[in-house]
């Protein structure tokens, strides 16, 4: 129980969550010392509403998003305030507002949460609507709160400047190494690989925003501030973990085949699935060790597993007699191959959490860093771009205008307690997907009933004000704590946090929970009905655009490839950013699909086609993983003609499947030189046997090389055409029907 409650107050929610609530307890506590409870609660509203853009970053751009958030959420209260005795503007200006806060989501992540902050503020400027000087001075106890916040979202930062990146990272091993144990589960006999590779796509969506959070932070950090030890330490382990990913991608073998060719000799691939387990299990050791700042003692044997699958090809070898045992021979030693690599990465990773650390495992960690991120800047044309029916974000921003419209009027006609409750549950549901914001209806009203009836029942037995206030402080913790990961226990939380203050200081409270359960199920309603009706965004619309990028950012992969294949030398930073983007694409189709799932069935066309070009392009991304980390850590001989010519057609495959996805016109010549790749390695099995017959001594290593490098590189780009040409005739069915 201990180790559990450690678990959970030692991650990155818990300490925003920390933040938030000493941010808000302190003024609150304060100023009702001194009589001024008032004042204390507003500047705690102040800290509250500039919280949710306190995104992962370097300190610099951390300060300036909550810097123009506190600006904004004070600005738009006080401009609210002086507006809204003259109705005869207040809505049009309502509208307006509202809309271009909402458009502010066009400029990024950070820019969607300061735009969540000030409408957090506007929902809630209506619960108390001041005039004259007390506008102003309210406005600027709000201001003084975001301030406030800030100075304790810096604190923590000082006292911990490394916490937040090293709980990334543990979490970016502990994922990792769920991916490589989901490799393993492949080798089991009668696995069941369907299963298996959906939850191989769904970890890539997890492990892309995590990647995505650590390169905002390391990277930017890195270039403002310049390189600490620390932070290339991380960086150093960051880039070995997106190595480890691409290798486990990369292991893409056969299996039914391998299955099939080992039946009767079983221990070569238990030897190696277990060798795929203790890779997964020593990663999870070290995610562990790193979450608990402990020095880390290496207690795996993956040297011992490397011998073990080693010994295992060698009685393999002699128990069917050289020649018979070639081709097997050549598809066990990639495997071991594949192996060794990885353990080379971990031993990395480990070093950099030791004191044993290599210097030659830093050269040229931080080269063209930059390149890895989005640039942040924020042009006039993007929002103007963006001012049509084709943006996602403005069909979402006139949708949540509506609703909150019709919600503000509803509540000022019908005789409702809160009116601004109606509009905070619109803006905290309605999201640009359907099926989310389904999904945070239900988890909403679920929550606000159930936290209603449980602070009810609490205030019925405990009268205590003190005690009260203990369990409101914690409620408040507890539900920004779930926040992220549970949103019905979260909403929970918070419901028991609200009834509990009002608890504190009015004696209605069956009112109002009743009150807050109405207004929880008109806001739910409109959010649901807005995004079913008023312009929705269903994922079947975007589907084209993510399986498009998808394919094309695969067969950028494989440009860089055959590039590096034909010219050889050191890995160039366009490859790895080829790379980094295939890997956030497969991810960003995977993330596209599950929200297509989460939608009505009505509207999930073509669903069962959509998943199998999901799942084919992962398969070219596992394909190209194999050749690319083949002919990184390999001597590979010169890139022959049939090798280009055919990446030249599963290139011209890839970009008439992209044709079809826009629309556009475009033919592919049919060109398949499979013979030729198959007749080079034919070749080389003949030129070995006339060179044993004649006794020519050969040297042997360099043969098994050119061996193994031709059978690798032959049945990867065999794969790759047939995949190629899957996901055309996949494409041309989509798109048919």
């Amino acid at each position: 129980m201990i180790h559990k409650i450690q678990k959970f107050t030692d991650t990155t929610y818990f300490t925003n969550a920390l933040k938030v609530t000493i941010a808000t307890v302190i003024p609150v506590m304060l100023f009702s010392f001194f009589g001024k409870f008032e004042v204390g609660f507003t500047i705690a509203l102040g800290a509250f509403f500039t919280y949710p853009s306190d995104i992962p970053s370097s300190l610099k751009h951390k300060v300036n998003g909550i810097l123009v958030a506190t600006i904004l959420v004070a600005g738009v209260n006080l401009l609210v305030n002086i507006i809204y005795p003259y109705s005869w503007i207040f809505y049009p200006f309502l509208a307006l507002l509202v809309f271009l806060t909402s458009m502010l989501s066009v400029y990024g992540q950070r820019a969607t949460m300061v735009s969540f902050s000030t409408l957090i503020s506007l929902s809630l400027t209506f619960s108390n609507i001041n005039t004259g000087w007390a506008m102003v001075q309210h406005s600027g106890l709000i201001l003084a709160g975001g301030l406030f916040y800030l100075v304790v979202s810096l604190i923590f930062h000082y006292i911990r400047p490394h916490r937040y990146i090293e709980l990334q990272i543990a979490e970016c091993i502990k994922l990792t190494a769920k991916y490589l144990k989901l490799r393993g589960d492949l080798w089991t006999i009668d696995a069941d690989k369907k299963a298996i590779i959906e939850k191989q796509l769904n970890l890539q969506v997890e492990l892309n925003t995590i990647h995505q959070n650590i390169r905002e932070v390391l990277i930017n950090s890195h270039i403002s501030a310049g390189s600490s030890n620390q932070n290339r330490k991380m960086l150093l382990v960051f880039i070995a973990m997106v190595e480890i990913l691409e290798v486990a991608l990369s292991t893409a073998f056969d299996h039914e085949k391998l299955h099939q060719k080992f039946d009767n000799h079983p221990r070569v691939l238990l030897t190696y699935q277990n060798l795929a387990y203790n890779l997964a299990t020593s990663l999870k050791q070290l995610s562990e060790s790193v979450k608990k700042r402990k020095n880390y003692i290496p207690k795996h044997t993956l040297l011992n597993d490397l011998n073990a699958l080693q010994l295992a090809i060698t009685d393999y070898e002699k128990d069917l007699g050289k020649n018979s045992a070639s081709e097997g021979v050549f598809m066990l030693t990639t495997m071991l191959e594949y192996a060794e690599k990885q353990v080379e990465k971990i031993k990395i990773v480990e070093r950099a959490f030791t004191s044993i650390v290599n210097l030659q495992d830093f050269t040229g960690i931080d080269t063209d860093l930059e390149k890895f991120l989005t640039p942040q800047y924020y042009p006039w044309r993007t929002l103007t771009e963006n001012l049509s029916f084709s943006s996602t974000i403005f069909r979402h921003s006139l949708r949540l205008t509506i609703a909150l419209l019709v919600g503000f009027i509803i509540g000022k006609i019908l005789p409702f307690h809160n009116v601004y409750w109606i509009l905070l549950t619109i803006i905290v549901i309605m999201r640009p997907g359907y099926g989310l914001t389904k999904q945070r209806s239900f988890h909403r009203i679920l929550g606000t009933v159930l936290g209603g009836l449980i602070a009810f029942g609490i205030l019925f037995f405990v009268k205590d004000n003190i005690i009260i206030s203990i369990l409101s402080i914690l409620s408040l913790l507890l539900g920004f704590s779930f926040t992220q990961t549970n949103y019905k226990v979260s909403a929970t939380f918070v419901t028991m946090y609200v009834v509990f203050i009002y608890g504190i200081v009015t004696p209605n409270i069956g009112d109002l929970v009743q009150f807050r359960i109405l207004d929880t199920i008109v806001g739910a309603g409109l959010a649901f009905l807005a995004n079913h009706f008023l312009w929705p965004s269903w994922e079947f619309l975007n589907m084209p655009m993510h399986l498009e990028k998808s394919i094309n950012a695969n067969q950028n992969y494989l440009k860089e490839i055959s590039i590096f294949y034909n010219k050889k030398g050191t890995v160039s930073t366009s490859y790895r950013l080829a790379r980094k983007n295939a890997f956030i694409e497969i991810g960003n189709l995977m993330a596209s699909f599950q929200r297509m799932a989460q939608e009505p069935k009505s509207k999930q066309k073509q669903l069962p086609k959509v998943y199998k070009l999901t799942v084919l392009n992962h398969s070219l991304l596992s394909s190209l993983a194999s050749l690319g980390t083949y002919i990184q850590s390999h001597k590979t001989t010169s890139a022959s003609e049939a090798f280009n010519v055919v990446v030249d057609t599963v290139i011209r495959n890839l970009d008439e499947a992209i044709a079809l996805l826009k629309e556009n016109d475009f033919k592919l010549k049919e060109n398949l030189p499979k013979e030729d790749l198959a007749l080079r390695f034919t070749e080389l099995k003949n030129i070995r046997a006339r060179e044993l017959k004649a006794g020519i001594p050969i040297d042997e290593k360099a043969f098994q090389l050119k061996m193994q490098e031709a059978q690798l590189v032959i049945e990867q780009l065999i794969w790759l055409t047939s995949l190629s040409e899957t996901i055309l005739k996949t494409t041309t069915a989509l798109k048919e029907s």
